[in-house]
């Protein structure tokens, strides 16, 4: 867990239902090809390691599968009460970053996240000619939810975002190894990897 004690850790973006399903080990895959505001456009895998950081302002209730929906507006509520600090509750480890590039393989992986077709090929294909990248993570729960305040930095239209400035650094210092449990029990997992690898092999 050596990544998760970084002075300035580092923290990926997803919207605020999808982190809720990874902490709660409904889902262990998310799908980016970059933010609208990163620098070069493209998605890269910043750190091997990473906190999730719920994002919540372009969750839309018609892009989950119907079994997910009616969550969001749980995740809004609990947002509008305290719209000045940022909870974070999750820390992922990257175990594949797998690039997808084409529709068929795609719709091979439908039964292992929460999103619909349309959300799915949405994502392949924005920015057509990059890969969309498929990141296989082991989540785990945070004991301790670490609550910070919303700085601009944090804001906007970007996959990473990086935990500094002088309160969010003190509340990171202070945490020489977040106790944490696994979301999804590690033989669990692997046996979900291997179905995916197998899915995307056809």
């Amino acid at each position: 867990m050596s990544e998760a004690v970084e002075r300035f850790p580092v923290a990926l973006k997803e919207w605020a239902v999808t982190v809720q399903a990874l902490k709660e080990g409904k889902l262990m895959l998310v799908m980016r090809k970059g933010g609208i505001v990163e620098e070069t456009r493209d998605f890269s895998l910043r750190s091997p390691g990473f906190y999730l950081m719920p994002a919540y302002e372009h969750q839309k209730e018609h892009l989950l599968k119907e079994d997910h929906q009616g969550q969001i507006q749980g995740t809004l509520e609990e947002w509008k009460q305290h719209p000045d600090t940022m909870r974070i509750e999750a820390y992922a480890e990257a175990v594949e970053d797998i690039e997808i590039t084409d529709q068929e393989t795609l719709n091979r992986l439908r039964d292992f996240h929460i999103w619909t077709d349309d959300f799915a090929e949405e994502r392949l294909k924005w920015k057509r000619t990059k890969p969309l990248h498929l990141l296989l993570l082991r989540v785990f729960r945070l004991d301790n939810p670490i609550e910070i305040p919303v700085l601009p930095s944090f804001t906007g239209c970007k996959s990473w975002v990086q935990l500094e400035g002088e309160t969010v650094a003190a509340e990171f210092s202070t945490l020489p190894e977040p106790s944490m449990e696994q979301a999804i029990p590690e033989p669990e997992l692997q046996a979900k990897i291997a179905e995916i690898k197998a899915a995307i092999a056809g």
